[in-house]
């Protein structure tokens, strides 16, 4: 029967090796957050994934399972964590060498709003969110619904850090883009009448 458990997580090691590798292109960065503030949303990251995927818990709650395997459940938690995985590299991908691992301003740097960020100002985030929750389908167990909730955590704390850099960098611009796009999950909009417009 297929899990889940073991493919989930050759799909995140094999992510995590390429991802680290893009980092060798990036700009050169102008500014970067301190890490005081850095082990703000770090901690929790580091938490939230060692929840997910460590074996060694003496803590029996933590290991309780909330839901029973089946095969459908498995091949879903495969589906999600990849398609989760592919928006993030979708977004990298648009991104280029404005990306970093932490809130930063780069050399040259450019608001991205096309690919996903037509869709949301944090794809890369929205799909790491969307993989751990595949992830935690095959998990099943209570260190795994937590292990999400700290990396949502994590990555608001995050995403609301970069967005300081971006106001500062690109003014008007990206209040305009944070007023009508969503910050994780997209926003919906209103399909008006020719002629008619919502002011917000």
């Amino acid at each position: 029967m297929i899990t889940g458990v073991g493919v989930c997580s050759f799909l995140w090691i094999t992510f995590f090796v390429f991802w680290m590798a893009a980092a060798l292109f990036t700009k050169r960065s102008v500014e970067r957050i301190s890490l005081g503030r850095a082990l703000h949303y770090g901690i929790p990251v580091v938490l939230g994934y060692y929840l997910m995927f460590s074996l060694h818990f003496n803590l029996l709650w933590l290991q309780h399972r909330l839901f029973r395997r089946t095969e459908t459940l498995g091949l879903v938690a495969i589906f999600l964590t990849a398609g989760g995985m592919a928006v993030a590299f979708w977004a990298r991908a648009y991104l280029g060498r404005n990306w970093s691992s932490a809130p930063t301003i780069k050399e040259r740097h450019e608001l991205i709003r096309g690919g996903p960020y037509r869709f949301v100002r944090h794809p890369i985030y929205t799909g790491l969110l969307l993989a751990m929750v595949g992830t935690f389908l095959a998990n099943g167990r209570v260190r795994g619904a937590l292990g999400v909730l700290l990396v949502w955590y994590a990555w608001t704390i995050k995403s609301r850090m970069e967005e300081e850099f971006m106001v500062r960098t690109f003014g008007a611009e990206y209040v305009d883009y944070r007023r009508t796009t969503g910050a994780l999950i997209p926003q919906p909009r209103l399909r008006l009448p020719a002629g008619r417009r919502v002011e917000s």
